[in-house]
């Protein structure tokens, strides 16, 4: 037991002391209680933390249950749940105020399970796992996957069914356990078993009748959703009539009891017999009647009948005529598109591109050869121009003059010698002549006599 005696009885605490030895005081001697209540004031912050008041007829208390204990919750609770809690007793320092920290939670009584049950429901039921639009129609079974203890009543009823009304149906056995904790697991296997095989055309599975915690594993989450993935249809077959699962919203088909399924899935062959019989006899009668009827429309008929010819010759004749008319129609017919097309053709040949390119191409050879005779004239003046340039530079190119014999001198500057003036004894001149030239060094100077005269 907690010691209450303590050498500072007498002393004086603070408040923070105080609270802190309280909180000690309370968590020891409370260390894990249980407590039943309705929860009310309940506040879920972003934390993940809840906090809320746990409340009877007579008293309430302050709770706190913290983020790593509620995500363990396979329930939601609300305002007015009754819930019993495990929590350990404390003090909350800060305010002073006792209160409860919770480390589970359930709901109260036999309403845990059913709680459980209608929040999965609904959950499922909000992600579309129940629509019916993703439910599949039974088809025409050969072999089915049967997935149940195999040593219950359920697998030992289906098998009787299965061969009473069609024995042809080939059986496959999914043994698995159909209640306690390791049942969900074994059942979700099973079902990815029985699709990776693919032999079968549905699958069938369930349990004879219980508790609501013996059908409990045909509750799970897990199940439900394995149920759901499943390729191939699968009819839920739990319990009774009147019990159902989460399994059962969930898969394609529920039947209320396993026999039922066995049904579901076999004609009956008993009644498939009697029904072929019936039908043999009603359709040997009909077929007596029919030909009964038919005999007396014959002899109807005989009766009646008359020569041909004269029908003959008259439907022959209308023949004749409808032919004679369709010829007339079909030459008018035909007629008639002709002169369009004839029409047409000549707007066409009128207006065609060919003739109005073949003149542009006429026009075009015109103006080429105007165009050649003119450049060719042209070319002949220019020629002839040239020609007479060519003689007149030709006339006055000293170079003509120099092939007469004529010559040209220069001093050692280049300029043209045009006196005996112009130089002195001793120069050197250049001569250019008609063809080369000659370097010359004047030696004596003789004066034009004919320029004094």
């Amino acid at each position: 037991m907690y010691q209450t005696g303590n050498p500072r009885d007498n002393a004086v605490f603070t408040v923070s002391e105080l609270n802190s030895r309280a909180r000690q005081l309370l968590e020891v001697s409370f260390a894990s209680v249980r407590v039943e209540g309705e929860i009310s004031n309940l506040a879920r912050p972003s934390s993940g933390h809840w906090y809320f008041t746990l409340k009877d007829a007579g008293a309430q208390v302050r709770c706190a249950m913290f983020r790593s204990r509620t995500a363990m919750l396979k329930f939601l609770p609300k305002e007015g749940d009754m819930v019993e809690i495990r929590a350990k007793v404390s003090l909350y320092e800060n305010r002073g105020d006792y209160q409860l920290i919770v480390d589970n939670m359930k709901p109260a009584g036999e309403g845990a399970l059913l709680l459980a049950f209608e929040q999965l429901k609904r959950r499922l039921a909000s992600e579309g796992l129940f629509a019916e639009e993703r439910k599949r129609p039974l088809p025409a079974v050969r072999r089915v996957a049967v997935i149940t203890s195999p040593t219950g009543a359920a697998i030992h009823d289906m098998l009787t069914v299965l061969k009473r009304r069609w024995p042809s149906i080939e059986v496959d056995i999914y043994p698995v356990m159909v209640q306690g904790n390791e049942a969900p697991a074994q059942i979700i296997t099973a079902l990815q078993r029985a699709n990776r095989d693919a032999r079968c055309d549905v699958i069938i599975a369930g349990r004879g009748g219980g508790s609501l915690e013996d059908l409990w594993c045909f509750n799970d989450e897990g199940v439900a959703r394995a149920i759901a993935h499943s390729a191939i249809p699968v009819i839920s077959a739990v319990g009774h009539e009147v019990d159902f699962t989460i399994a059962d919203f969930v898969a394609d088909l529920r039947a209320p009891t396993p026999s039922a399924a066995a049904e579901m899935i076999s004609p009956d062959g008993a009644l498939l017999r009697q029904q072929i019989i019936s039908m043999k006899q009603r359709l040997q009668r009909a077929f007596k009647d029919r030909q009964q009827q038919r005999f007396k429309q014959l002899e109807q008929l005989r009766s009646r009948l008359r020569g041909p010819q004269h029908q003959l010759q008259n439907q022959s004749q209308r023949l004749d005529q409808l032919e004679i008319r369709l010829q007339r129609v079909m030459q008018q017919k035909i007629a008639e598109p002709r002169q369009k097309l004839a029409r047409l053709t000549s707007v066409l040949e009128h207006l065609h591109p060919q003739k109005t390119l073949t003149q542009h191409q006429k026009n075009l050879q015109q103006l080429q050869q105007r165009l050649k005779r003119a450049v060719q004239q042209q070319l002949t003046q220019k020629q002839k121009a040239l020609a007479s340039g060519a003689r007149l530079l030709s006339s006055v190119s000293p170079l003509q003059v120099l092939a007469r014999g004529y010559s040209i001198t220069h001093d050692q500057d280049g300029k043209v010698i045009h006196s005996a003036a112009d130089v002195s004894p001793g120069s050197t001149i250049e001569t250019r002549l008609h063809q080369g030239k000659l370097i010359s060094t004047v030696q004596e100077i003789t004066p034009d006599d004919s320029a004094n005269s």
